[in-house]
């Protein structure tokens, strides 16, 4: 807990870029705490969304790059799913899943997508695209929602 009162003490941009990296890993936790606490004390709103987004997104491309090179570990070793099985489920991924990479952001179910986008080879350009854009927009909310209510 030492480590976020530091962050909380003296936040930095790359104290935000690594949080926003770590918390779009498999590491259950978040960032927007510490995008507030700087836009509270006055950070540029958009040095941080970016820095923010930046970070994040990057995070993504690292559970999507484990999902491309540990994939057959994680399907025939700890998911234990048969070719078969492989074959329909990304034909379904193909089909609706990729557009879901743009809710990326959200808790819980963000980190398995880009993961699956990585199993199912998913181009890296539309992943970029949809992860980023997804990361920007929840950032940028958050951003402009908290000036609101501060009265910036």
């Amino acid at each position: 807990m030492e480590i976020l009162q530091t962050l909380t003490d003296s936040p930095s941009l790359p104290a935000l870029f690594l949080l926003s990296f770590l918390a779009s890993t498999i590491l259950p936790i978040g960032s927007e705490w510490l995008l507030i606490v700087m836009i509270v004390q006055g950070f540029p709103r958009d040095q941080l969304v970016l820095t923010a987004s930046l970070g994040n997104f990057l995070g993504a491309c690292t559970t999507y790059l484990i999902g491309i090179w540990g994939s057959d570990f994680i399907i025939r070793t700890i998911l234990r799913i048969d070719d078969r099985q492989l074959s329909r489920a990304g034909k379904i991924y193909e089909k609706y899943g990729v557009w879901s990479l743009f809710f990326s952001w959200l808790p819980a179910v963000g980190d398995p997508l880009c993961l699956l986008a990585g199993i199912f080879r998913v181009g890296f350009v539309r992943f970029s695209l949809l992860v980023f854009v997804g990361k920007f927009l929840r950032y940028a909310t958050l951003a402009f929602f908290v000036a609101q209510s501060t009265g910036e």
